[in-house]
């Protein structure tokens, strides 16, 4: 009899914990995500940093930064803000699971810049322990157009 007792009693204590699991998608997880610092989580970013190279005045290019929630709960992007008028961005605006990855995509315009050696930035707004900003940066250069090769 009380060996039934105690099964049940952890049949209900392991099911109660299942149930508490917080649904990425829910937006009241979203909200509670970005400011109960209880259930902030850890960002692993793969390239935070990149070079994109040589390009020539007038073209576009995309920079792709992949990160990855390696924490407990939902991973929430806030607020992601290219540093000058010559970058927009794209990034992942859903709840990123625990152990899944997600992106944030950068668009350089070398019209709307200058020629020669760049380095611009990316500043974000996370969900994370320790930190809550980070910045990504990218460089390269841009070739004016008198010095191309046609």
């Amino acid at each position: 009899m009380r060996l039934a007792a105690l099964v049940m009693v952890l049949f209900v204590a392991f099911a109660c914990k299942q149930n508490n699991k917080p649904n990425p998608k829910d937006p009241t997880t979203i909200e509670r995500s970005i400011r109960d610092t209880s259930v902030f989580t850890q960002i692993q970013w793969l390239d935070s940093v990149v070079n994109f190279g040589t390009i020539n005045f007038g073209e576009k290019v995309e920079i792709k930064y992949k990160f990855k929630n390696i924490g407990d709960f939902p991973l929430v992007l806030t607020n992601v803000v290219p540093g000058c008028g010559c970058t927009v961005t794209d990034f992942t605006s859903a709840p990123i699971a625990p152990k899944e990855e997600g992106y944030i995509t950068a668009t350089f315009d070398s019209n709307r810049s200058h020629g020669g050696v760049v380095r611009k930035s990316i500043y974000c707004q996370t969900n994370t322990k320790f930190k809550q900003k980070h910045e990504l940066v990218f460089t390269g250069e841009v070739r004016d157009c008198n010095s191309c090769d046609y």
